[in-house]
């Protein structure tokens, strides 16, 4: 679950609009914890291969495995094409019920729904 929650965060990061085009994702410590290859390949901070973000928005485990979908509206989606949340052009995320869990801001700062930063994104 850490890892679909990891790679459904950077295709996010991907798809919520311009200014964060991520290569290095950080804690709130910023501790590398994870990259964002050029190719779409989707690294944790030891370089290992954990999952793949393809250029439609289909999130894919490290065996290639499609586990989620980020769809051009900010939809997100689990494997079957269920709805789990949405990331808004503002960069609010939210849940399934439009509650809002997160916020993705331009500079690539992640905050949890009470505005607490948890992550940070950059070109590393």
């Amino acid at each position: 679950m850490k890892r679909l929650l990891f790679l459904i965060l950077a295709a996010a990061l991907l798809f919520s609009g311009p200014g964060v085009s991520a290569q290095r994702l950080q804690n709130g410590s910023y501790s590398t914890v994870g990259y964002i290859k050029s190719d779409g390949t989707v690294q944790d901070g030891s370089y290992r291969t954990i999952g793949h973000i393809k250029s439609d928005g289909t999130v894919q485990d490290g065996s290639y495995k499609t586990v989620g979908h980020i769809k051009s509206d900010g939809t997100i989606q689990d494997g079957s094409y269920r709805t789990v949340g949405h990331v808004k052009s503002d960069g609010t995320v939210q849940d399934d019920s439009y509650r809002t869990v997160g916020h993705i801001k331009s500079d690539g700062t992640v905050q949890d729904g009470s505005y607490k930063t948890i992550g940070h994104a950059d070109s590393g």
